[in-house]
């Protein structure tokens, strides 16, 4: 007999058939400590390994003989005595195991969890409810169908790629949006000990490997927000006059005011002040989240005199509340003139012209858009808003808005003088 076959023949004292069989309760040997247990009482079976460590005797559980085959149990106590030889107390493993597995249970958030939490954690900061619901949007949209059930902590660049790569090219913007958000719920899960190791959504030195540059992407499919030509806005402006509406009067005022739509359709009268001809929009409303002062000219001023008060907003819908975002686009399908928008005409439109038929400094029209000057020197020789100076701008804007352009003539022709 061999080595090896002497070494089973000693430990494997026991047959499926005995283990199946035996009845009497006692304890029943297998070998290298693997023992068959039949209660007393009960009559119930089950393996228990025993082992001697720091001079100490223990018996560890390994399961019950109906359920855990005696092949299976040989093999738990092989993997036992292998912790023990390398001077781990098995049972002492096996609790340590299952301590971690109660704490990673009582850690794990799905991503979706993790992110609705975010948002309650930080919507206090953000500048207005709008962005709650951007974030809420974008993530119901695009992130939840497709990793919000998993695990946090399981969540991979693979996982992050499959949200971001159908919407890269053909929604950049967006996506670049949604990547850092989802950047900040894993940050935010890492730090509150829902998951651990390096954030999969991190751009540097890691997703600029695998995606183009957002920069590149937008420039290469932007598409500007059409806009009328200046030479054009006289005859434009005649014609929006003409029309009935608060949603007309709304375009209009954008136009003399060259402000954003949104801007202007969440307008109060708390914000006008007619006696300083100043209308001040409030940073929570501004896309830069910076106060924004603009001077009234002589034609912002009589509209805004000839509106109603309803309520507190300037241009209130028919039915109450705030006007819709389709109702400037709306005013200009009615104008046939679709093919221009109400973003573009108030404020493309407007920085045209001053370009190409003022001597106004360029920066006087970027402060007139609320642009932030991209010269870092020149912002911080520039720290007020140049006022008095933009109410000249606005005041020659508004005397082009209502200027017709000039039409050639038709001289008749001259009867010739007979010669006698």
């Amino acid at each position: 007999m061999g080595i090896q076959q002497w070494a089973n023949a000693w430990s494997h004292r026991l047959t499926p058939l005995q283990v199946k069989r035996v009845k009497e309760p006692g304890y029943y040997l297998d070998g290298n400590g693997l023992i068959l247990v039949v209660g007393k009482t009960d009559g119930g079976r089950s393996w228990v390994f025993r082992y001697k460590t720091q001079g100490k005797t223990t018996e560890m559980g390994l399961g019950s003989a109906d359920i855990v085959t005696l092949a299976e149990a040989r093999q738990k106590m092989v993997e036992a005595r292998k912790l023990l030889i390398d001077g781990i107390d098995p049972l002492a493993h096996r609790r340590s195991q299952m301590r971690e597995r109660e704490l990673a249970a009582l850690s794990a958030r799905t991503f979706e969890e993790c992110a609705r939490a975010y948002i309650e954690a930080h919507q206090a900061g953000w500048r207005n409810t709008k962005h709650r619901k951007q974030w809420t949007a974008t993530l119901e949209q695009f992130a939840y169908p497709k990793i919000g059930a998993l695990d946090v902590r399981d969540i991979e660049t693979a996982h992050v790629m499959r949200v971001l790569e159908p919407l890269w090219l053909e929604k950049n913007e967006t996506a670049s949006r949604l990547r850092g958000r989802i950047e900040a719920i894993l940050g935010w899960a890492a730090v509150h000990g829902h998951r651990s190791g390096e954030n999969p959504a991190r751009w540097k030195d890691h997703l600029d490997k695998l995606l183009p540059a957002p920069g590149k992407v937008q420039r290469q499919t932007s598409k500007h927000h059409a806009a009328l030509p200046y030479s054009e806005i006289g005859a434009f402006m005649r014609d929006l006059r003409e029309r009935q509406g608060m949603a007309a009067r709304a375009l209009e005022f954008e136009i003399l005011t060259t402000t954003r739509p949104g801007e202007v359709r969440g307008s109060t009268w708390g914000e006008i002040d007619l006696n300083a001809r100043l209308w001040t929009i409030p940073g929570l409303r501004m896309k830069g989240g910076r106060e924004h002062r603009i001077p009234l000219s002589d034609d912002a001023v009589r509209l805004l005199e000839s509106l109603p008060r309803r309520n507190d907003l300037v241009f209130p819908a028919p039915r109450g509340g705030m006007l819709s975002d389709m109702a400037p686009g709306a005013v200009l399908k009615r104008m046939g003139r679709p093919d221009v928008t109400a973003h573009g005409t108030a404020r493309s439109t407007f920085r045209d012209w001053a370009a190409e038929c003022t001597n106004f400094p360029r920066e006087l029209a970027e402060k007139a858009l609320a642009h932030a000057l991209k010269s870092e020197v020149e912002a911080a020789y520039q720290r007020g808003d140049l006022l008095a100076k933009r109410r000249l701008l606005m005041q020659a804007w508004a005397k082009y808005c209502s200027t017709m352009p000039a039409t050639a003539g038709v001289l008749p022709m001259r009867k010739r003088k007979s010669v006698k």
